[in-house]
């Protein structure tokens, strides 16, 4: 699964990279670790306005959620399940990229997972990368508030991540820069590799 990640590069170089506007750049912050459970809103880009950077917030609010805290449940969606699973299918077609220059797993070093290796999963030369997501619209019905929100897809792990993630062993759905624009546009992605690289972070 993916509840960590890494975004430290400036709006500027967001801009640059997607030859796209950056929508309330004032509120952005690069961040060394962004987690997940605090549930932040960080740069994604969208299907319908794949033009714009946005700031929408980490875990999807189905229409049906009653209150936010549910999106502790849905950082995460495995990419086979999302048109089954209540949470996700009203939103398979809403599909976002999610930039980012690394994102962290844990190896777990004994059965019980109470030790626990850390690893930072880059491109070579800190470039940015995206996952894949999908978004959604929450209005807050006590007071009228439109929350944007997104999770992120996962899939089985490939032979590096197996590795590493050796307690779930999956990993997030990674969009090579030739297929942004073909994930956006609802097409089927093929030939997307990227040649991660891990960088051992000592604890």
């Amino acid at each position: 699964m993916c509840f960590h990640s890494k975004q430290t590069k400036s709006a500027q170089e967001l801009k640059n990279r997607f030859n796209a506007t950056f929508e309330k750049e004032d509120y952005f912050l690069p961040d060394e670790d962004v987690n997940g459970f605090t549930f932040p809103a960080t740069p994604i880009i969208t299907n319908t306005e794949p033009n714009k950077i946005q700031l929408f917030s980490w875990g999807l609010l189905p229409s049906w959620a009653t209150d936010m805290t549910f999106r502790k449940n849905t950082l995460n969606a495995k990419i086979e399940t999302i048109k089954e699973k209540p949470s996700f299918r009203q939103s398979v077609n809403n599909r976002c990229l999610i930039p980012v220059d690394g994102f962290y797993e844990w190896q777990w070093l004994d059965d019980k997972g109470k030790k626990k290796q850390k690893y930072l999963l880059a491109l070579p030369n800190n470039e940015l990368f995206c996952f894949a997501g999908i978004w959604n619209n929450w209005v807050d019905k006590s007071t009228g508030e439109i929350i944007s929100t997104y999770t992120i897809l996962t899939t089985e792990a490939n032979a590096l991540m197996a590795k590493i993630h050796n307690s779930k062993k999956r990993m997030p759905v990674l969009i090579n820069k030739a297929n942004e624009e073909n994930w956006l546009m609802g097409k089927e992605i093929i030939n997307n590799a990227l040649d991660l690289e891990a960088i051992k972070i000592i604890r």
